[in-house]
């Protein structure tokens, strides 16, 4: 016999009749043997409803109250699930957030779940009743017991999190889509249904954008070792598996606050190239990466900045024996012509040092904190590469193990050689999914001073604002200002961000003495996610060629180690999505 956790979404249980179709399914689960907790959603567009109240009576609702009126709706459908249960015979009890044990920190409106005490669960379980459970909410862990609730996709985080305090067999999401899809099924109607993904690739796309889980939800997952399926409600079709690695018992204290970082990484056999001066125009990268990965070279960091008039810098790292191989390709792509100075670069004396662990990105002040780490000790960042589960950067090699020893000891974690962060799956497509965010802008901070501490104190500030950045990028170019060697630092930002990012940077300008903040909202952000990439020349060139076919200019890159994201115009975003995904053959039903 199993224990199962299963989560209805709103729409699951958006009537009546729906309400009693879950029941139906609920008791059916139940009766092949299983015990079973229900986690729900509020009905429908029930929060939507909610929210339009207090917007009627107040322009700032305060959050507390909030909380009170929008934990509400979650309540409405437990114990109407309950009573359906009942109906048919099967014995339920609904329960909200704190009557189930669940205890959050005091952060109105975006809680994160601290403990849960699962007794009285376990004791009704006993009792043989399905224990319906209101999602989404918890209580705070100060004297006020005030009632809180976690955020968008808190009914996600809920589940994950009871599958996780319970030791759960399974966590079943249940929403209105058959599954994890290969990208967006409304921008192309060709995505295909994935049959399993690793959470690590998942809590990519979640944090690139695809709706069907919270990042949140998969940090839990990915922490605990608890497996999901997202499945359809409306079929009895299998969904798609979310695979965690199965790890040893963490304990449940601080649940979501727990170390964001789990390993430092790094990886000694790395060399630099850097092209100066390449021209701004499509296809530009997708010929050099071509040619790269036609002579079987594995290329590991990729970064384009942002161009400078009409040209772009573009930096790559490989393993030190391909150097010189790496060079006469650069070198026969990026010939000086006439007076635009092109220029290839190379260093062998690099290491690549980096932090690993679900939920980076949501934690701006984690990629901080790493860079204020490494500044403090005169240590210079060379290039920056960012994604949800890893931050990585280049540093002179010399530096290197100090680096190591620093991080270790912030982040009270060990460290081990690159290779082990995930293994090479051959058997993995290339390409999982391919995420499109439309919703991103492009910032840069021109002429900072080329010293240890710029990058730290520049994130510091933004991460103080609560901003999560992505696709850090600095350049390889350096130029002098009044006697000064400077560098551009460039980033993408949630739109939503952007005015307060804004306003942080031309302060930090001000302060550090740099040179003007530009910023771009006519941009998009273009991402292929797949742990099948690794030690597989060629993926980045792939998705850069069917840019290029399109006429489409790159005006950013960035990698990590299982994905290559590119900013591109705006206007381009969904033909882009769609000549990529065609690209990787993500579209034919045999994936």
């Amino acid at each position: 016999m199993g224990l199962i956790i299963q989560k209805y979404g709103g729409t699951s249980v958006g009537s009546v009749e729906r309400i009693q179709a879950v029941a139906q399914r609920v008791k059916t689960t139940v009766e092949a043997g299983n015990a079973l907790v229900v986690v729900v959603s509020a009905m429908g567009k029930t929060t939507d409803g909610l929210v339009k109240l207090a917007n009627g009576l107040s322009s700032n609702p305060c959050s507390r109250e909030m909380d009170m009126l929008l934990s509400t709706g979650e309540q409405v459908t437990i114990s109407l699930l309950s009573m359906a249960l009942q109906e048919i015979g099967q014995p339920a009890i609904s329960l909200t957030g704190a009557q189930v044990g669940i205890v959050t920190e005091p952060a109105h409106t975006r809680a994160r779940i601290l403990n849960i005490d699962p007794q009285r669960l376990e004791r009704h379980l006993k009792e043989g009743k399905v224990v319906v459970v209101a999602g989404f909410q918890g209580t705070s862990n100060n004297a006020d017991r005030d009632v809180t609730t976690l955020g968008r996709g808190g009914s996600d985080t809920s589940a994950v999190a009871l599958a996780a305090a319970l030791r759960a067999d399974c966590c079943e999401i249940y929403t209105d889509v058959p599954g994890i899809l290969t990208t967006d099924p409304r921008l192309v109607e060709d995505a295909q249904l994935m049959d399993e993904i690793t959470s690590d690739e998942m809590l990519e796309l979640a944090s690139l954008g695809a709706k069907v889980l919270h990042p949140r939800a998969v940090e839990i997952a990915r922490n605990y070792g608890v497996q999901m399926v997202v499945r359809s409600s409306w079929t009895d079709e299998p969904g798609t598996r979310v695979i965690s690695p199965i790890i040893s018992a963490r304990p449940l204290q601080d649940l979501e606050l727990g170390r964001p970082v789990d390993a430092v990484h790094f990886d000694h056999d790395q060399a630099k190239v850097a092209l100066l001066r390449v021209a701004d125009r499509p296809g530009v990268a997708a010929g050099l990466f071509g040619e790269l990965a036609h002579q079987g070279l594995d290329v590991d960091l990729i970064i384009q900045s942002i161009h400078e008039g009409n040209s772009n810098d573009i930096a790559f790292t490989v393993s030190k024996d391909t150097l010189k191989q790496a060079e006469a390709v650069s070198v026969a792509f990026n010939p000086p012509q006439g007076d635009n100075q092109a220029e290839v670069l190379v260093d062998r004396d690099v290491a690549k040092v980096g932090i690993v662990g679900a939920g980076i990105i949501g934690r701006p002040s984690v990629a901080a904190q790493m860079f204020q780490t490494l500044a403090d000790a005169g240590i210079n960042l060379q290039m920056i590469s960012t994604s949800e589960v890893n931050v990585s950067c280049t540093v002179a090699m010399e530096d290197c193990d100090r680096a190591i020893q620093l991080l270790c000891r912030t982040f009270e974690v060990a460290s081990s050689p690159v290779q082990t962060s995930l293994r090479t799956e051959q058997a993995s497509p290339p390409v999982r999914g391919i995420a499109l965010d439309l919703k991103q802008a492009q910032l840069a901070i021109r002429h900072v001073p080329d010293h240890p501490g710029m990058a730290a104190q520049i994130f510091q500030a933004l991460a103080a604002k609560n901003i999560s950045i992505d696709m850090v990028i600095q350049s390889q170019r350096s130029r002098p200002v009044e006697g000064v060697m400077t560098r551009d630092i460039a980033f993408t930002v949630g739109e939503t961000d952007l005015q307060v990012a804004q306003h942080v940077l031309k302060d930090a300008a001000d302060q550090l003495g740099c040179g003007p903040v530009t910023a771009d909202s006519e941009v998009a952000k273009l991402s292929i996610v797949g742990i099948g990439m690794l030690g597989r020349p060629g993926v980045a060139a792939q998705m850069f060629q069917a840019l290029a076919a399109e006429q489409i200019n790159i005006q950013m890159i960035a990698t990590s180690e299982i994905r290559v994201s590119c900013v591109i115009p705006l206007t381009d975003g969904v033909k882009a999505l769609k000549a990529v995904h065609a690209a990787f053959d993500l579209g034919s039903p045999h994936h």
